[in-house]
C-alpha cells in the first residue's frame, strides 16, 4: 500500500523525537493513503512554520504489519465512541510519553469540524451522546495511519 506524508520538507528519515504532543493518536508519524490530503497538510505546515516548501513524501507500507501479530495495532473503522475517547485521551496528553501502547493506529482524521465538536464536548456544551450524533453526519473523507515506534517504522520504505 502507498501512503503519503505532507510536510514543509522531504522526510526520508523519520525521527519520532520531532513529534508534536496533543495529536489525535499521540506523538508519532502520521500518513494518509490520499495524496491530496498529504498535500493540504504540507501546505498548512509550510504556512505555519513560514519556512520550506510544501512537500509530499511517498512511502510503501507493508500491510502485513496490521495482521501478522508482530505489532500492537488498533484500527478504528469509523467515528465511534471508542474513537472519540481515544482522540480525547491523546489530545489531552501534553507529554511525549504515549497514553497508549499501540505501535500503529489507523482511523478517521479529526478535522477542524470534528475538533470543534470535541472542544464543545470538553467544554461541557454537549454530551458524549450529542458529540457522537454530530460526528455521525461528518463525511469520513480521510483516514490516517499513525506510527509510534521504531518497530512500526520498519514496515515503511521511502519511495
Amino acid at each position: 500500500m502507498i501512503l503519503y506524508h505532507g510536510s514543509n520538507v522531504s522526510v526520508a528519515v523519520i525521527d519520532l523525537g520531532k513529534s508534536n504532543v496533543g495529536k489525535d493518536f499521540g506523538c508519532g508519524f502520521y500518513l494518509t493513503p490520499y495524496e491530496q490530503h498529504a498535500l493540504r497538510q504540507a501546505q498548512r505546515k509550510t504556512e505555519m512554520e513560514n519556512t520550506g516548501v510544501p512537500t509530499v513524501t511517498k512511502y510503501q507500507f507493508n500491510e502485513l504489519a496490521l495482521s501478522n501479530g508482530d505489532l500492537n495495532v488498533k484500527v478504528f473503522e469509523s467515528y465511534t465512541s471508542d474513537w472519540a475517547d481515544f482522540v480525547l485521551m491523546n489530545r489531552q496528553n501534553r507529554s511525549h510519553i504515549q497514553a497508549h501502547t499501540y505501535d500503529i493506529v489507523v482511523g478517521p482524521v479529526a478535522n477542524d469540524a470534528v475538533g470543534y465538536q470535541i472542544r464543545r464536548f470538553i467544554g461541557g456544551i454537549i454530551t458524549k451522546e450529542q458529540l457522537l450524533e454530530e460526528l455521525r453526519y461528518m463525511k469520513e473523507s480521510s483516514i490516517q495511519y499513525f506510527f509510534s515506534t521504531d518497530r512500526a517504522l520498519k514496515y515503511l520504505t521511502v519511495l
